[in-house]
Order: structure tokens, then C-alpha cells, then sequence
């Protein structure tokens, strides 16, 4: 009774030793880089101005050239905005002269929510004139029916 060696079947003889794969198996990383581009691509819009205001409708065209405006936004509730930043109507004038002092520019855009009376977005016009403002654009959304139309 002596010890004996093990027998090894054909079949483990015969199957190659595991090898690593060589290549990179692209399709999950592609398949990832497709949901972040369509996530991407549907937050961008989102990303505007952050006060959000309903544009009154206009057939104007848009202007060209402006590198970063700034937006002045008066909403709904007729709260007036630099940028994202509350204001008051009676502090308007000294920050604008504080902007333009530090070197600003460049037209101000001036967005007012068409729920707001004329006469406000006017005041806060003659607000924007009264610092030193010349260059002063009002924002519309794109008029959705032909010209001459109803």
C-alpha cells in the first residue's frame, strides 16, 4: 500500500491556463458618456438667470455682442433683482453707480415679468439712467405668431 500519485483526467490537462482579456471593453463607458451628455445637454437651459420670470412675447430681433450682461429681473410680485440678488427699488441707483465704478460697461438687460404694471419697469429704467446707464435692453421672449398677426 503505497501512496500513489493522483490521476489527472485528459480533459484538466488539456484546458489552457486563464489568461487576462487584453482589450478594455469599451460599451459600458460609452454607454455612460450617452447619459451624461443627454443630462447635460437637458440642465443647460435650466441653468439661465435664476429668478424665474414670464417674458412678454416681442417680435424684436436679439442682440449680438454683449460678453457677460447683467440682468436686472423684476418678478410677478413686482421684486426687483440684481442678477439672483434681491434689492430695493430706493438702493438701486448707488449699487449700479458702485458697478460702474468698478469698470462696468456693457448693456444692462432689464427682464420684467409681463404679470408687472408698465409703470414699474419704467421706474426701474429711469433708476438704471439715473446712475449712468445709457445702454439699457428690455428682454422678451420670442413672439410665437407671425407678424401682423393676432
Amino acid at each position: 500500500m503505497g501512496m500513489q500519485a493522483p490521476k489527472t483526467s485528459s480533459k484538466a490537462a488539456r484546458r489552457p491556463r486563464y489568461q487576462p482579456m487584453a482589450e478594455i471593453n469599451v460599451t459600458p463607458m460609452v454607454d455612460v458618456m450617452l447619459v451624461l451628455l443627454i443630462v447635460f445637454m437637458v440642465a443647460a437651459p435650466l441653468l439661465s438667470v435664476g429668478v424665474p420670470v414670464n417674458l412678454p412675447k416681442a417680435g424684436a430681433q436679439s442682440l449680438q455682442g454683449d460678453d457677460e450682461p447683467l440682468a436686472i429681473t423684476i418678478d410677478a410680485a413686482g421684486k426687483i433683482f440684481i442678477e439672483e440678488k434681491p434689492i430695493a427699488l430706493k438702493d438701486l441707483v448707488p449699487r449700479l453707480q458702485a458697478i460702474l465704478g468698478a469698470g462696468y460697461d456693457q448693456r444692462i438687460y432689464v427682464r420684467g415679468d409681463q404679470a408687472v404694471a408698465y409703470g414699474q419697469v419704467a421706474q426701474v429704467v429711469a433708476r438704471i439712467n439715473a446712475a449712468g446707464f445709457s445702454r439699457v435692453a428690455l428682454v422678451t421672449d420670442h413672439k410665437t405668431t407671425p407678424r401682423g398677426g393676432k
